[in-house]
């Protein structure tokens, strides 16, 4: 097999999936929770480490206690004690202040979260220990514990990315360019094949779609999240199985029986004689191979939707993350039909091929099975 199109990308998932790992096996163990001296006397600081306003809070804090000998100050260290994290969590709902972000001041049953500097933020501070602060988002700047700006778009795109190297459909499409290049036709080609890659990012839109309204109606229950880590799992065994022993045992691929249909559609494809027909009849395969290969791509989307109705997103919010998704997830099958049309060469995805792109979804499925199960707070 030749799979020289698709080495850049299969690297770069591989180092991506490198970092993931690296993650779950470094992350430092959680320390104690320290128990708060008395509130009345007490000024608790949810902070992480990492968190530049946090270091900031710390300082100007710093020289409030020595200026108020009866002011203790309790740091809760968010990104190393789960309990912390969860008290931070139910905290900010029920303030309204949400997504969370640190830092978080809590006294006299007051809350106060963000710190700026000591000249626009330090009166704010002062207040809350007074008694007199508000119990709202009130003041500063503050380093959300959901993703930001940037790393929610990265994470989309990283998990679409991963979600596009299915050997499922990279096989359809592969057998389908292969045909359509002896028509020695870019135009055609382009289109023909462009129709495909779009019909199948419209067809798996609706279907992450669904996904993100079932965890909507249900929300996000402790059991939900690790039944669906747990699928992650046994979905990313069974691929990396696939590397060592492939088509033997259970395999996630599509069905020697549903191959003659594909084929036969195909060829109705290439035999369309106007090029409108040929397009209607591809959109009508890519239909068709994202039903057959429902199974192959069921993990993704149902970890990446649930991870998103976590972050507390306007609902148009959530459709635009979804086709971030989608932009990572067609975007090898696009550099495909590009290299194709561009040089009219064609490659196969040979039992070799499927097997390192099975390795690699699976290695990638089964750390975030294990993430969500373990970890579920570094997805949010």
């Amino acid at each position: 097999m030749s799979m020289r199109p698709a080495l850049v990308l299969l690297r770069a998932v591989c180092l991506w999936l490198a970092v993931l790992a690296a993650l779950l096996v470094g992350a430092g163990a959680p320390v104690a929770a320290a128990q708060p001296p008395d509130a009345t006397s007490t000024l608790t600081v949810y902070v992480r480490a990492g968190c530049p306003h946090c270091a900031d809070a710390k300082a100007y804090l710093a020289g409030l206690v020595q200026q108020r000998p009866g002011l203790v100050v309790a740091y809760r260290e968010v990104d190393r004690d789960p309990v912390a994290r969860e008290e931070l969590f139910a905290l900010s709902r029920a303030v309204g202040a949400w997504p969370p972000g640190v830092p978080t001041f809590v006294a006299n049953g007051r809350v106060l979260v963000g710190f700026d500097n000591a000249e626009t933020s330090g009166p704010d501070v002062l207040a809350l220990v007074a008694g007199t602060g508000a119990t709202t988002r009130a003041t500063g700047l503050a380093g959300s514990l959901s993703a930001t700006q940037l790393g929610l778009p990265l994470f989309t795109l990283a998990m679409g990315l991963l979600d596009g190297f299915n050997p499922c459909a990279m096989w359809v499409l592969l057998f389908l360019l292969s045909l359509l290049v002896r028509l020695q036709d870019r135009r055609r080609m382009a289109l023909v094949a462009g129709t495909f890659v779009f019909a199948s990012g419209a067809v798996y839109f609706a279907f992450m779609a669904a996904w993100l309204n079932v965890f909507l109606l249900v929300g996000m229950s402790a059991t939900l999240r690790i039944g669906l880590g747990a699928v992650a799992l046994s979905i990313g065994l069974v691929n990396v199985k696939d590397f060592f022993a492939f088509g033997r045992g259970v395999s996630l691929s599509i069905p020697e029986a549903a191959k003659p249909g594909i084929y036969a559609r195909v060829r109705r494809v290439l035999n369309a004689e106007a090029l409108p027909a040929s397009m209607a009849a591809v959109a009508v395969l890519a239909v068709a191979v994202n039903f057959v290969e429902l199974l192959c791509t069921a993990g993704f989307p149902a970890i990446y939707t649930a991870v998103l109705v976590q972050h507390q997103l306007p609902p148009l919010a959530h459709y635009g993350y979804l086709l971030l998704y989608i932009v990572g997830y067609v975007a090898d099958d696009a550099l495909m039909v590009t290299v194709a049309v561009v040089t009219l060469g064609h490659r196969k995805l040979t039992e070799r091929g499927g097997r390192w792109l099975k390795l690699v979804s699976g290695a990638a499925m089964m750390a975030l099975g294990a993430v969500m199960i373990a970890r579920p707070e570094w997805l949010v």
